[in-house]
This record gives structure tokens, sequence and C-alpha cells, in this order.
């Protein structure tokens, strides 16, 4: 079977993601592009919350590649291992300062390793989602228009 290229791979654990959300009573919107901060809007009750997917695809990659000056925050980290096929994935859920602790910087790289996200205070911690969700804004009031 042919290895997905990083693209596919990043795309497939979007989408895996996604499902996982929907599954749990989450509205989900997917954002486009290749270099976003943003991957998914969940929305739950009208609430929000804003999640960076990061994807490997098997547990033969050491890591997610994350440099941790680019880590935002008020986003919510699910690092997901796509797995072989026939095997689920699994998700380690980060909040940001989470991220940025979990993070080994070199000085061109940054990358959490796979060790150190494989405990119970990640794996699964899909509740993290729901203490992340902030209220929806209301839209601002329209203005009357001219004329009218």
């Amino acid at each position: 079977m042919p290895e997905p290229d990083r693209n596919s791979t990043h795309l497939a654990g979007e989408y895996f993601v996604a499902a996982e959300l929907y599954r749990r009573g989450y509205s989900v919107a997917m954002t486009l592009g290749n270099a976003k901060a943003i991957d998914l809007f969940a929305e739950h009750d009208l609430q929000t919350v804003n999640v960076q997917v990061k994807a490997i695809r098997n547990k033969k990659s050491i890591g997610w590649p994350l440099m941790r000056e680019a880590i935002k925050d008020n986003l919510i980290y699910v690092l997901i291992c796509l797995n072989d096929p026939g095997t689920p994935p699994e998700y380690f859920i980060c909040t940001s300062a989470e991220a940025r602790e979990r993070t080994k910087q070199y000085r061109t790289r940054g990358i959490i390793d796979l060790a150190r996200v494989r405990d119970d205070q990640y794996r699964e911690r899909w509740d993290k989602i729901e203490n992340a969700l902030s209220p929806v804004a209301a839209p601002a009031p329209r203005g009357k228009r001219a004329g009218g």
C-alpha cells in the first residue's frame, strides 16, 4: 500500500478529529489552506472552541513537529496518531499552555514527542474541549439604511 504524503496525513487527521467531535455532539467547521492557525471551529449550545490538529501517520514517527513560538493562546491542540489501517487512531489533547510545556524546542525545529503525551493527562481528554468553550459573540446591531 502506498504511503500517504504529509499533507494527506494532516488532512486525514483533521477529518478524524472533526468526525470525533461530531460524534460527541459538536457542530464543526473546517478551515481551508495549508498554513493556518486554526483547523477546526467546534460549536455546542452557542459556545465555540478553536482547534488546531497535528497528525502523524504512525508510532514510528517520533512526534508532532511544532515550534514553541508558533503555539497560539486560546486554542486546543489535538495531536492524533492515525495508526495503520485496521487500528483506530489515538488522540492526545492539550491546552495551549500544555502544548508549550510539552514541546522540545531546538534551534531550528520543535517537536512534541509521543512519549511526552502518552498518559491519561492527555489521552482522549475531550473534556478539555468542553472546558475551553466560550460564548458565541452576538452580532453587532445593524444600522438603519439610508432612505429607509
